[in-house]
């Protein structure tokens, strides 16, 4: 999707409508209910595991980690409370216990960078994949060539052991030791326990399970965002009003509820990166509202059904 005309910066118009509805106002009552609920999950999972089948329990434990990564990502926009030290303080059970991965990883890469340089090249490295495919800029590397589809579409099977691995380093080379040491608990909390309760070949039945459907759970959910979308260069960047840049380089997706819950409300990209802190449970409501001010002032809105967006990555890969 690509657009010519310049979009008249009138965000203050749409944001005022949005907070008149209230959809703007933190939700610490319902959003704690939820982190709740994520807890006593895990400790069902913890205590009952022997009753499971290693399967199922790798699929209920997929389910809890998947609302864990959302929730995490929610608290870390301060959409549940306004104070960013107690969010950060509060993300630590569901990213560091839970998962293994780092708030401060992910607050730099996703809210500080992303965010701010939405498909920026030379600030956004989430569209830097597969030698820059989806940039303008792209590489050409003969062996990537060959193999794209094989390989962008078969990382999408790893995507939850690279968040590890890139949380790990980046605790580590900040010095970040506190961290460091709440995210090395995970692994006696959870997988210990594990062993200790259903043995090493059952955990590993439900560790397979949990990657290759935690994985692909979330990066088909991820690579919708953006992907596809279009990307600038610096300097093209610096152009364009923070409504402009959002709405062009964010594709949203049509569904309801189901799709919302399913996406973990990154279905509403375009608004989510309107209103960062607005809560998910209102995104839909905002679509809306963000749909309709598009069409009456006559602004791009790029939104398609998953399957097409799907669809257009893949096209995008087709011109590697």
């Amino acid at each position: 999707m690509t657009t010519t005309t310049p979009y008249p910066d009138i965000f203050d118009e749409l944001k005022a409508d949005v907070r008149k509805e209230g959809l703007l106002d933190r939700v610490p009552v319902r959003g704690s209910i939820e982190m709740i609920a994520i807890l006593l999950c895990m400790g069902i999972i913890l205590t009952t595991a022997p009753m499971w089948n290693p399967i199922l329990l790798g699929l209920f434990l997929t389910l809890v980690m998947t609302r864990a990564v959302f929730v995490s990502h929610d608290i870390l926009h301060t959409q549940y409370f306004k104070s960013k030290s107690l969010s950060k303080k509060l993300s630590y059970p569901f990213s560091a216990f839970i998962l293994s991965n780092s708030s401060s990883w992910w607050d730099f890469k996703h809210n500080i960078n992303h965010h701010t340089y939405c498909n920026i090249e030379e600030k956004d490295e989430d569209i830097l994949a597969l030698d820059r495919a989806f940039t303008k800029r792209k590489g050409n590397n003969p062996f990537i060539k060959k193999y794209k589809f094989i390989i962008f579409w078969g990382a999408q099977f790893f995507m939850f052991p690279a968040f590890i691995a890139q949380s790990y380093s980046f605790v580590i080379k900040r010095k970040l030791w506190g961290e460091f040491a709440l995210m090395l608990m995970h692994w006696p909390i959870v997988w210990g326990t594990l062993i200790y309760q259903i043995g090493g070949v059952n955990t590993l039945i439900v560790a397979l399970t949990v990657n290759f459907t935690l994985s692909p759970w979330l990066s088909f959910g991820f690579i919708t965002n953006h992907l596809g979308c279009e990307s600038f260069v610096e300097e093209e960047g610096k152009e364009l009003s923070w409504m402009e840049l959002q709405m062009r380089t964010s594709r949203s997706l049509t569904g309801g509820a189901f799709i919302h819950w399913f996406y973990g409300g990154l279905n509403t990209q375009i608004e989510h990166h309107l209103f960062p802190k607005a809560p998910r449970f209102n995104l839909l409501k905002v679509q809306e509202m963000t749909r309709d001010f598009a069409k009456k002032h006559k602004l791009k809105y790029f939104e398609t059904t998953p399957i097409t967006a799907y669809a257009q990555i893949n096209n995008v890969l087709k011109a590697y």
